[in-house]
């Protein structure tokens, strides 16, 4: 089994409730196993930010699955979950982004990791330290590291894990 990390985001509908199913969609596939999952936290939109808040949370995950593989399943799980892709910024029921794979580095052009603007945004950074606080880049560079220059992103914790 690979460890992973996802970013889980959703700002339409019931929030929570939708970051819920998202991984208990994964899970019910039986590739995937939840081992750890951060609390919520609400934050601003970014790119178009005339739209409601987003809910956030970070998940660290067991897979079989390839990063490709991995993917797919994804997809589905937003898919499944009435995300409808358009406008990269547009609202959405929900968003799960592939952080980290492991130490692996994927350049597709369908697929990244790790997620190359992780290390710009706090709403992805503060909930992934949360469930790995340790987790460096492939290159050693610690994600901690990259704090300090995102505290000034709209990022409030909601909920406990």
């Amino acid at each position: 089994m690979t460890r992973a990390y996802l970013g889980l985001g959703s700002n339409q509908g019931d929030r929570v409730a939708l970051l819920n199913a998202a991984l208990e969609r994964l899970e019910a596939s039986g590739r995937v196993r939840v081992t750890k999952r951060s609390s919520l936290y609400e934050t601003a939109p970014v790119g178009l930010t005339e739209q409601p808040r987003f809910v956030n949370l970070a998940a660290e995950v067991e897979t079989d699955l390839d990063p490709l593989d991995l993917l797919e399943l994804v997809l589905a799980a937003e898919r499944d979950l009435g995300r409808v892709r358009t406008n990269r910024w547009r609202p959405r029921t929900v968003d799960i982004d592939i952080l980290m794979y492991d130490d692996v580095q994927v350049d597709t052009p369908v697929l990244a990791i790790p997620h190359p603007e992780m290390t710009r945004r706090r709403f992805v950074l503060e909930p992934l330290l949360e469930v790995a606080p340790d987790a460096a880049l492939p290159d050693g560079r610690r994600l901690a590291s990259f704090l300090p220059e995102v505290r000034d992103q709209d990022v409030q914790k909601v909920s406990s894990a």
